[in-house]
């Protein structure tokens, strides 16, 4: 599955939910071997988001989480990270060879 953000023609693959409906999906391979991680979770009125960026596990543009919140997706990706560029590389989780 891909998936479109925000209209661009950058394409997002989906990688995780979180048992708290949080979704991680990611880019495919940016210039200079960067992915970006687009960290997701729904609220009363809105979405809670945030941008991470591989592999120098950079944030960017978040709204509505907390340090805490961040310092636990910080685990996830970092826990994943290696999966996560492979799968950028790749095309998504779908496209992942013997995977």
């Amino acid at each position: 599955m891909k998936l479109y953000f925000n209209g661009d023609d950058e394409m997002m693959y989906p990688f995780i939910r979180l048992d708290d409906d949080t979704e991680i999906v990611h880019s495919g391979i940016l210039e200079n071997d960067v992915v970006k991680v687009y960290v997701e979770k729904p609220v009363d009125g809105g979405f809670n988001s945030a941008f991470c960026y591989l592999p120098e596990y950079k944030w960017d543009e978040i709204t509505g989480f907390e340090w805490d919140d961040i310092n636990k997706y910080q685990e996830i990706i970092e826990s994943t990270a290696h999966l996560i560029i492979r799968f950028a590389r790749e095309g998504g989780f779908d496209h992942a060879a013997n995977f």
